[in-house]
């Protein structure tokens, strides 16, 4: 089953503390994405963008815009 997020909050130094239904709460470090992904550069290159991280309506996902996405069983297995 697909883990759903209940609340994303972003942090300081490109981290993102996440709440998931079921009561764990993880901080997953998006730096590690933004060294080796492509698209993700944009994260740091366009100021606030970070900032404005959404929970997709299906909250199996958080997005920035069309390009930058994470999806929820990511966060869930590789947060902290």
């Amino acid at each position: 089953m697909i883990p759903k997020i209940k609340m994303v909050e972003p942090m300081p130094d490109y981290k993102l503390k996440v709440l998931f239904d079921d009561g764990k709460t993880v901080i997953y470090n998006v730096k590690e994405d933004i060294e080796t992904i492509e698209s993700y550069k944009d994260l740091v290159a366009v100021h606030g963008l970070f900032q404005q991280v959404q929970l997709d309506e299906s909250r199996t996902c958080v997005y920035w815009n069309d390009q930058i996405d994470l999806p929820s069983d990511t966060i869930y297995e590789y947060g902290i």
